[in-house]
């Protein structure tokens, strides 16, 4: 429920062999003649390899951990640093040409060199781990995601460069793959005594913890398309994710920050190290900031600044992005910073070395979300919907752009961006109004088929295209079909071979894992979801915000047509809340005790949860140590009327 996307990766780890077998089973899936004709006429329009890519994601290599896997206190594995070792020589007909040489400089991994005192490590997680020597100790900015990379990245450093305690922790900014792995890199008893800072940028608490508690759900399931759980690395498998190899599957953390940046040019004194930030909030993530490391003459762009166009709305949902501010905040990067900084550092992928190049390549990503913005509000002015935009720009590219690698689309595309783009304007709607009150996929679906002429004839229509290779209206076709007659066997078969094409075609890692993964949902049927929650994530929520999320599984046919107030008494944060309930909604609100409650609760948050989102019985609870005064027959007609956590849905199957 909490940061959806941390989960994805595990089973990239975890379930790799057991993908690898099927596959072997059901031998392997290949290109299609249109397929391989269209891998041929991509390669044909990419810019120079040149040398630049190669030299800077290799440059400065130390070292790198012996055994390639990473496991947790129980043995299980988390991590493989080789899971993308085949990644070498020219590219198979099943992977985009272009993603094929990206995923050959990003699957580096080990400890790099980036100035005399500026180290990071790179390929552990998803994210990068930046790490800055100090007058007493090591300044590490963004931990990774998971407490056993953080750690395993960390043992590296201190094995290879000197053993040296962590005086500072810097959060670049609130998703977690830049602070999950922090009890890794620090015991949180020397946070608490003064010994390290833990450094964030202002909101970083509130954003961290809540961007995905309402929605967490619907988050967590479209991640695992984004992310390709479950798919194992390979030719016709998973091939990243964009920016980084995958999401590592170990234990989320959080450590509260001791200090907060509020302001653009603000400068700190971080261990004997001066470090200037730059606020960039509202771009990539909504509390966020760069780094200057001052006398190494190095700029962290964290993530509003990578090899890849980045997403303006991610695939897996979260709020749509602003691709004006983001555009300024570059510009404000390069003009000034860029000129100051003998290298540009990322939270993701590789540097770039040089004052001139890093100026440039800073300058480069600048004018691809200027460019993408201003010509989706330039079209859209003009009448155009979001798919004649996104048709239109995709078609059409600067070449000036296009000859750049890092503004190509491995993570983002031009495809959604520019439609999230015309959302943060407009909205879903595109003012046509038969899609004002259009029916439901399902409804929709079989009119369309009978319309057609049954699913005889739409299979039959669907063969055509794929024959001619026009996957995008073939899954159009069948996907219908799908919707319409769940148990057409010939209808899913058909679409899991289109879908497997358009993956292939595709130069972004995350639109390759979305396709691969509703082929294999086609054939192999919805894996069983499994996730744990952090601790620490649960722990730093508000109240307030737990109870609004429980208020989102409140199912009011369930409860009837009645009044129910509850008083909460939460004695271990001693806070205090109120729960109202009627035939219509839950309302959970923080702060004084009601009136006259009809059932009041004493005890710690903990058996609050319990009952709220684990669904315990209430005489379990009681049993537990939970005080319960008044109507417990009445509280327990509350929680049998709360939906379960959500545990995942289907997509591509209705």
């Amino acid at each position: 429920m909490i940061k959806a996307y941390f989960w994805a990766g595990a089973a990239l780890v975890a379930l790799a062999a057991n993908a690898v077998a099927a596959q072997e089973a059901a031998g392997p899936p290949s290109a299609s003649d249109a397929t391989r004709a269209a891998q041929q006429a991509a390669a044909a329009e990419l810019p120079d390899e040149g040398t630049r890519d190669g030299d800077f994601s290799t440059r400065g290599f130390i070292a790198t951990r012996i055994d390639p896997v990473i496991v947790n206190a129980a043995g299980k594995p988390v991590w493989n640093l080789a899971a993308y070792a085949f990644v070498d020589g020219p590219g198979p007909d099943t992977v985009h040409p272009s993603l094929w040489r990206h995923m050959r400089h990003l699957k580096h991994h080990g400890l790099y060199r980036v100035t005399d005192n500026v180290w990071q490590v790179r390929g552990f997680d998803l994210s990068n781990m930046t790490i800055i020597r100090g007058a007493t100790g090591w300044i590490v900015i963004d931990p990774l995601t998971s407490v056993e990379t953080a750690r395993a990245a960390m043992e590296l450093v201190n094995a290879t460069l000197g053993p040296r305690p962590v005086s500072a922790v810097i959060y670049s900014h609130s998703h977690a793959d830049h602070f999950g792995g922090v009890r890794g890199v620090v015991d949180p008893a020397d946070v608490t005594a003064g010994r390290t800072q833990v450094i964030a940028p202002h909101g970083f608490m509130e954003e961290a913890t809540s961007e995905n508690v309402i929605a967490g759900g619907a988050m967590l399931r479209r991640a695992a398309y984004q992310f390709g759980t479950g798919m194992a690395p390979g030719a016709t498998g998973q091939m990243g994710s964009g920016i980084g190899i995958a999401v590592s599957g170990g234990t989320l953390s959080l450590i509260a920050p001791t200090a907060t940046i509020a302001s653009t040019g603000e400068v700190r004194e971080v261990d004997g190290v001066s470090l200037e930030f730059q606020i960039v909030s509202g771009s990539e993530a909504p509390a966020e900031f760069n780094v200057f490391v001052a006398p190494e003459k190095t700029f962290l762009a964290a993530e509003i600044a990578t090899c890849t166009l980045h997403n303006i709305l991610t695939p897996r949902g979260a709020k749509v992005r602003d691709a004006r501010a983001w555009a300024h905040y570059l510009d404000e990067a390069a003009t000034r910073y860029g000129p100051r900084s003998d290298v540009v550092i990322s939270s993701h992928c590789w540097p770039t070395f040089g004052q001139a190049e890093g100026t440039a390549w800073l300058t480069a990503q600048r004018d691809n979300y200027r460019w993408l913005h201003d010509q989706t509000v330039r079209r859209m002015n003009r009448g155009e919907t979001m798919a004649e935009i996104a048709e239109g720009l995709e078609n059409a590219p600067p070449p000036g752009l296009a000859d750049e690698w890092s503004t190509h689309g491995y993570y983002g595309t031009v495809s959604h961006n520019s439609k999230a783009i015309y959302q943060f304007y407009l909205g879903w709607y595109d003012a046509v109004p038969a899609n004002l009150h259009a029916h439901p996929p399902v409804e929709r679906a079989a009119r369309l088929i009978e319309a057609l002429g049954g699913a005889d004839r739409t299979l039959a229509l669907a063969r055509n295209a794929m024959a001619a290779g026009d996957y995008r209206w073939s899954s159009d076709l069948l996907q219908n079909l799908v919707f319409a007659a769940p148990d057409n066997a010939g209808a899913k078969a058909l679409l899991a071979e289109s879908y497997e094409q358009q993956g292939f075609q595709s130069e972004s890692a995350i639109w390759r894992n979305q396709f691969l993964t509703a082929a294999s949902d086609l054939r192999q049927g919805r894996a069983t979801a499994s996730a744990a929650q952090s601790t620490d994530l649960i722990a730093a929520i508000s109240t307030q915000e737990l109870l609004d999320s429980a208020a989102t599984r409140f199912a009011p046919e369930r409860f009837g047509a009645r009044k129910l107030t509850v008083a909460l008494d939460l004695t271990d944060r001693k806070e205090q809340a109120t729960i109202e309930a009627n035939g219509s909604v839950l309302i959970g609100r923080d702060g004084a005790l009601p009136a006259a409650p009809d059932v009041t609760l004493r005890g710690p948050r903990a058996m609050l949860l319990a009952m709220l989102f684990l669904k315990q019985p209430v005489s379990a609870m009681q049993t537990a140590g939970l005080q319960v005064e008044g109507d417990a027959a009445a509280l327990q007609q509350l929680i049998d009327a709360l939906d379960p956590v959500p545990q995942g849905f289907d997509i591509v199957t209705p």
